[in-house]
C-alpha cells in the first residue's frame, strides 16, 4: 500500500507541476493559488495527496530567489515523514 500511495504522490506531483508550467507558458504569469488552475481549466480539480489524504496540504513555493510569495511555482507534499527510500516526502 505504501509504495502505490508514493507512486500516486509522484504521479499527482508531476500532473501539479506540469499545470503551473502550461499555466506560466500561456498566461506569461505564475498561478496565485491552485484553485486558479483549475477554474482556467489547467487542471478538473486539485489532486489529493495520498500520504496526507488531503488536497489541502500541499505545499507551495514561489520562484527561486524570489520573495513574492503570492505565485506558485513549485509544489511538493505537505506530508511529514520519509519515503520507504528514507527520502524525506517534503522534497519530492
Amino acid at each position: 500500500i505504501d509504495d502505490a500511495r508514493e507512486a500516486a504522490l509522484k504521479a499527482n506531483l508531476a500532473q501539479l507541476r506540469e499545470a503551473i508550467d502550461h499555466f506560466h507558458a500561456d498566461r506569461g504569469v505564475y498561478p496565485r493559488s491552485l484553485p486558479d488552475l483549475v477554474e482556467t481549466r489547467y487542471l478538473r480539480s486539485i489532486p489529493v495527496d495520498p500520504i496526507t489524504e488531503s488536497a489541502q496540504t500541499w505545499q507551495v513555493f514561489p520562484p527561486p530567489g524570489k520573495v513574492e510569495t503570492e505565485v506558485i511555482f513549485d509544489i511538493r507534499s505537505g506530508a511529514q515523514g520519509a519515503s520507504r527510500r528514507g527520502e524525506a516526502y517534503a522534497n519530492w
